[in-house]
């Protein structure tokens, strides 16, 4: 194969990648078989199937047990919004996540004790088996599953202090920024790391995608005078949400 030429598989799944782009093949319509794409193509049956699966590892198509593999409905992005900490009184977890202003929609959490991975340590500056408090929240827009978060924070601030569990107490559903103020702990610095990986199969069960797809991670951390207070996973689907950041110009 000389430079720049491309394998037979994915010529052809560029071919039919093209013709659902277009409109060729709208979605729901059935993909050709492997026996067609193989005469259509002038291809092996091996590369056929290579290209069907460059399809579905894209998202482009889903199989149907018993019925064959068919377009799939793409979804119009829409935007999760952020900006960095919002002090806002009285914020809900959801605006909290999403700063656009017309954001409306719900959350379930759930919390619990753990000790701090190697990882979850080195985010927030403790020693790994540190007891850390982790909570898990679903937010869904119009009913619909739309990010995962999963939050850390270390018992060495927030512990024996109303504001241990994030969603109870006082403050329970306030933001970092007002939960931590409440314990005279002054938040002044988040840094936001957005990447990009494999969806793992519990998160694709909750976000409604299929194996292969992929979601978008913003590892977030807020900081008091340098020390990590609370550091969190945001998962987000990559073939439905773009993040869209508001940044402020000094």
């Amino acid at each position: 194969m000389t430079f720049g030429e491309q394998p037979a598989y994915l010529r052809v799944a560029g071919d039919l990648r093209q013709k659902i782009v277009d409109g060729s093949l709208p979605p729901h319509t059935r993909l050709p078989s492997q026996a067609r794409i193989r005469e259509e193509y002038g291809v092996s049956d091996t590369v056929a199937l290579e290209a069907r699966k460059v399809l579905m590892a894209e998202g482009l198509v889903e199989g149907r047990s018993g019925s064959g593999t068919y377009v799939r409905e793409r979804p119009v992005p829409r935007r999760v919004a952020r900006s960095g900490y919002r002090p806002d009184s009285g914020a809900t977890p959801f605006r909290q996540e999403q700063a656009e202003g017309a954001a409306r929609g719900t959350w379930e959490s759930h919390s619990r004790q753990v000790e701090a991975s190697g990882a979850v340590a080195e985010r927030l500056g403790v020693q790994p088996g540190d007891r850390v408090m982790c909570t898990q929240y679903v937010y869904r827009d119009g009913g619909e599953a739309m990010m995962l978060s999963t939050s850390w924070e270390p018992l060495t601030v927030t512990g024996r202090t109303p504001v241990m569990l994030p969603e109870e107490g006082p403050l329970g559903g306030m933001g970092v920024v007002e939960r931590m103020a409440a314990i005279d702990v002054v938040v002044d610095n988040v840094t936001e790391e957005v990447g990009a990986r494999p969806g793992l199969a519990e998160e694709l069960l909750l976000l409604g995608g299929v194996p292969g797809h992929v979601v978008l991670v913003i590892q977030r951390t807020f900081f008091a005078s340098g020390r990590p207070v609370e550091t969190a996973d945001v998962v987000v689907p990559a073939d439905r949400y773009r993040i869209a950041y508001h940044l402020p110009v000094k």
